[in-house]
């Protein structure tokens, strides 16, 4: 039986269904309680814990997660050839004397989590470099030591710096060791160190197939296999004090084995190397501008994994079960916007949402029936404990993450973690069956649709386009950081804006762009492949994007936008923004002290511009430039126009309700639609309107925790309204 063919569950009311709690063993009448409580239809184990035996009475659906490529030591023990590989590198090391010297390669990692793969091609798999002058040692020039985690350098120069760049074995699964760590697993007999294992290899690939069927048949109460995920881990190292020291939720350094580099090579018709993978010790991360090699990696990877995915994903469906995937952990591969994720077959995606941004993130997931958002926070001890608030972290990540649900409706939302925890936080517990019921209740008023959206499109442009849709400027997960809030806001302003939005990469711009496109947004940190870096050394694009607003078009730029210095200036729209940013090349020139003046952008402006970490030394460049707010005699904010298009420029723009409706009117400006923006907006920027296609209701959003008063447009005229703290408000044509 096929899940198109299966019963249809029963339908979601405003008091049940539509959430998926997770539950434990050992606590029957605290589960049957909640279950009821809350109206879940759905319930999970979460990692290290199991279905109670219960499980069949609660008239639920039933998810249990499941582990490809960890959680069987006794495979991956007899197997330890088919552990997972990652590329590492050693620290930087600087030699005093001209002479050997000698490179701990573990001295930075994690020696519970890696050791050095010794038993490769070490010649063709293994690289030393000396960063001094960048070029690479010849083999002859180093030897590996006895103990395998030291190699010699056998005739070092005073002064030059040296690193190795190795093939490691992984021994501990990164997600399980970070549990197994956070919880303090260590003194429960009962745990092990789960060891990971590559799919890459034949017999393990065998393995994986004959398990995943002997477990189907022998969990016939599971109706939704929750994959947690796949084949290959984020970039996960932990360093030498057994904590975080290199994350990258984008990383594909622990993707390889010599079977897929070999495999790559004979495809491709060159040979990677460990140095594109380490990137000198960047290793490729987001704010990198992808190498060709990179880019190359990860299309191959994709097609591999989503073509292994779909084998599982119908193994699953021949049983009559659901198959999900959870966006986190072995995700890489499966990336929800690549190219090749719609072959998967998947059912559904559940992922974490701690914000508008990444609720957009789940909720605009293409190829799969229903998406579900695991909201935050997750009952982990790092919240759930005496002292501790973890109903603040539930109001932030609600109200920020509604925004964005009421422009892309979830299907479902749930919680991970362990229930122990939760319930002795009572209030909690409180507060998420408001949350549950306000989720419902949005649901069903709306029917599930998305509310209507001024006549054009808003497009993001960077290196990565429509592959990392709503995860610009991510690092690690939904993790602050504090070189990256300033243009997160951005995303986070955008994912709750009554406005369609799209993710473009440059080649994209390149192509040329849709008519329906009106504005560009480029915001980013200099150099980096979200403002472009080198990527604008390319006159045609510099003229593609010249020539859109000049025609009409729009452009938003925050941070550094289009920064390459060259021919004359640092950004090379600089003739498009009016503003250029100043690194010291011309102080000798004299520059247009900044005047601030009035703007429809900034008529909801109070107190100057919040801009983050802002971007310094942003001067004028233009007669045409009006400065809207400036600080120390340096521009923070400007407005500029070429031919029949307007451009924005702002030097950063961490979310906030007010900057939230800066970037709002500011699109609108860009657009040449501001005389339209009164029918878009509530005046108090606290509240946001959506209005839906019957064009007979209205939904009324407060995001702040204050109670607000304020006019909101409807399609039958202006109404007051009168908000609670953190509240909505349903507004029908025949109540307006």
């Amino acid at each position: 039986m096929s899940p198109q063919t299966q019963p249809v569950p029963q339908a979601p009311t405003q008091d049940r269904g539509r959430l998926t709690l997770p539950i434990q063993t050992g606590m029957d009448e605290e589960v049957r309680s909640l279950v009821a409580r809350l109206g879940a239809d759905a319930v999970r184990n979460s990692d290290g814990t199991e279905l109670p035996d219960i499980v069949s009475e609660l008239a639920t659906r039933v998810y249990s997660t499941y582990f490809v490529g960890r959680g069987d030591n006794a495979w991956a023990d007899a197997h330890p050839e088919e552990a997972t590989r990652i590329f590492l590198m050693s620290d930087r090391v600087t030699v005093t004397t001209d002479g050997p010297v000698s490179i701990d390669l573990l001295a930075p990692w994690f020696a519970d989590q890696v050791r050095p793969d010794t038993g490769c091609d070490v010649s063709r798999w293994w690289q030393v470099h000396d960063r001094t002058t960048g070029q690479e040692l010849p083999r002859a020039a180093w030897s590996i030591e006895a103990d395998g985690r030291t190699v010699t350098v056998h005739e070092a120069l005073a002064g030059h710096v040296y690193t190795v760049s190795f093939l490691a074995i992984q021994t501990w699964d990164p997600t399980q060791m970070y549990n197994y760590l956070t919880n303090g697993w260590d003194e429960d007999p009962t745990r092990v160190k789960e060891k990971p294992f590559d799919v890459r290899h034949e017999a393990t690939w065998s393995h994986v197939r004959t398990h995943l069927s002997a477990w189907l048949t022998e969990h016939p109460e599971v109706d939704v296999v929750r994959f947690t995920t796949f084949f290959y881990h984020f970039t996960l190292v932990y360093g030498a004090d057994a904590t975080e020291r290199f994350v990258d939720w984008f990383g594909y350094s622990a993707s390889v084995s010599v079977p897929a580099l070999e495999a790559f090579e004979e495809e491709y018709g060159y040979r990677l190397t460990a140095e594109d993978f380490v990137d000198a010790g960047y290793y490729n991360s987001p704010f990198r501008v992808p190498t060709r090699a990179f880019r190359d990696w990860i299309d191959f990877q994709q097609r591999f994994v989503c073509s292994r995915v779909r084998e599982l994903t119908d193994a699953v469906h021949a049983q009559g079960k659901e198959a999900m995937m959870f966006l986190g952990d072995n995700w890489i591969g499966t990336e929800p916007y690549g190219e090749h994720f719609a072959t998967t077959g998947l059912d559904a995606v559940v992922g974490s949402v701690g914000s508008g941004a990444t609720c957009r993130m789940i909720a605009d997931i293409p190829h799969v029936r229903y998406t579900e958002g695991r909201f935050l926070p997750y009952f982990f001890p790092d919240v759930f404990h005496p002292g501790g608030d973890p109903v603040s972290e539930a109001n932030r990540s609600w109200l920020e993450a509604r925004r964005a649900i009421v422009r892309s409706p979830l299907d479902r939302i749930g919680y991970g973690g362990y229930l122990s925890l939760a319930v002795e936080h009572p209030d909690f517990i409180d507060r998420v069956e408001q949350i549950v019921a306000e989720f419902r209740a949005i649901h069903e008023r709306s029917a599930g649709l998305r509310p209507l959206t001024p006549g054009f499109k808003v497009a993001v442009i960077n290196s990565w386009g429509r592959l990392r849709s709503w995860m610009t400027h991510m690092v690690a997960h939904a993790l602050w950081y504090r070189q990256t809030y300033t243009y997160l806001g951005v995303l986070e302003a955008l994912s709750g804006l009554p406005v369609d939005v799209e993710f473009l990469s440059f080649d994209d711009v390149r192509a040329g762009l849709a008519p329906e496109v009106k504005v560009l947004i480029c915001a980013g940190a200099e150099g980096t492949a979200f403002s472009g870096g080198e990527q604008w050394a390319d006159a045609e694009l510099v003229a593609q994007v010249s020539s859109f607003v000049a025609a009409g078009g729009g452009l938003i730029g925050v941070g550094a936008p289009s920064a390459h210095p060259a021919h004359g200036v640092t950004f090379q729209l600089a003739d498009v923004l009016g503003v250029d940013r100043e690194i010291g090349w011309g102080l000798s020139t004299r520059r247009r002290a900044p005047e601030v003046e009035e703007h429809f952008i900034t008529r909801d402006l109070t107190g100057g511009l919040d801009d983050g970490e802002g971007t310094p030394d942003i001067v004028v460049t233009s007669p045409a430039t009006r400065v809207l707010d400036a600080a120390d005699g340096q521009v923070r904010l400007a407005v500029h126009e070429l031919g029949r298009g307007r451009a924005v420029y702002a030097t950063g723009l961490p979310y906030s309700a007010q900057n939230s409706r800066l970037l709002h009117r500011a699109i609108f400006w860009a657009a040449g639609c501001q005389e339209e923006f009164s029918a878009w907006a509530a005046l108090d920027p606290r509240v946001e309107v959506a209005a839906y296609p019957d064009r007979r209701t209205t939904l009324v959003i407060n995001n702040s925790l204050e109670p607000v008063t304020t006019t909101v447009p409807t399609p039958q005229g202006p109404r007051t309204v009168r908000l609670e703290e953190g509240g909505h408000q349903w507004l029908t044509a025949a109540s307006q």
